[in-house]
């Protein structure tokens, strides 16, 4: 892979107090603002769950640096939804997609085989697919329980297994990066068994990358709160948005273009001595309790 080559200002975000307001007389460099391009050429990347939101972001990025890349889901978009970007050689490059249950091992390794012969080989899988819907503790059933589990870890394992055996052939080995999210590492009420199996996809970013070494790379990017433009019925509208961002330290949700940056570094010789590791791209987490308490 490539070495990083240039830097690209894109994506700035105004620099914000703890309350979420704009300080004046910051240009924002520090919170999302200049960024390494990295030159990604001649690779082949996987994205799963990329029609939408920070997956639909990472298969744009990905093109963008010159990526040959295929992306799944399991229902298959119009050919013209699919994402075209130049490279940075001019050529435009439009994903590619495969229509597959990453639940389901056998889907999940055609999914991975159907890659490695469609582009000659495999250098990155980002294990993206994931999510579930708000429900208590008290309420969730087995069947969701199980389904939500599946998707959330099983599904990254079985992708994961499959591209290991392709990768383990490989003179350059390859890359695995999870994404995994906040609510792995703290309690999360309404997303039990979400936060359970982030937590699992963890553990098992850690054990893989011992098992795999020294071909492949095992890591993952451990997502805080997004704002991916689905969130405003979750969180009470905009002001109820903006009152969740003054919670971060950063004073701003995160967006999709908050997490390519990590889910690049891993993807590339940058991170070459990086494996087994969560890269945090929560924007510090959240305030204290006690700070808001102790203010009154």
């Amino acid at each position: 892979m490539e070495a990083p080559v240039s830097v690209d200002p894109a994506g700035t975000h105004p620099a914000t107090d703890r309350r979420g307001e704009r300080v004046d007389g910051q240009d924002g460099g520090a919170v999302g603002g200049s960024v390494v391009a990295y030159d990604f050429t001649g690779q082949a990347v996987l994205v799963t769950g990329g029609s939408r939101g920070v997956g639909l972001r990472l298969v744009e990025a990905f093109l963008s640096a010159g990526a040959d890349v295929l992306t799944c889901g399991r229902h298959e978009p119009d050919p013209g939804d699919l994402p075209t970007r130049p490279g940075p050689d001019g050529v435009e490059r439009t994903a590619l997609f495969r229509e597959a249950d990453v639940r389901q091992a056998d889907q999940a390794k055609e999914l991975v085989v159907f890659a490695a012969d469609r582009f000659g080989r495999l250098d990155v899988l980002v294990n993206n697919a994931g999510g579930s819907p708000y429900k208590m503790a008290a309420d969730i059933t087995a069947n969701f329980a199980t389904a939500i589990t599946a998707l959330n870890m099983f599904g990254p394992f079985f992708c994961a297994q499959a591209a290991n055996e392709v990768m383990q052939d490989q003179e350059a080995g390859g890359s695995i990066i999870n994404i995994t999210s906040i609510s792995g590492i703290r309690a999360t009420p309404g997303a039990a068994f979400y936060g359970a199996a982030k937590a699992g996809l963890l553990n098992l970013t850690q054990t893989l990358s011992i098992e795999w070494a020294p071909k492949v790379r095992v890591n993952c990017v451990t997502a805080g709160l997004l704002d991916t433009g689905s969130g405003e019925d979750h969180y009470g509208g905009p002001a109820g948005l903006a009152r969740v961002a003054a919670t971060l330290p950063l004073g701003r949700l995160g967006t999709p273009d908050d997490v390519v940056g990590p889910v690049f570094f891993l993807a590339s010789p940058s991170s070459a001595f990086v494996t087994g590791s969560s890269l945090l791209a929560h924007g510090g987490d959240q305030w204290p309790a006690y700070i808001a308490a102790a203010a009154g």
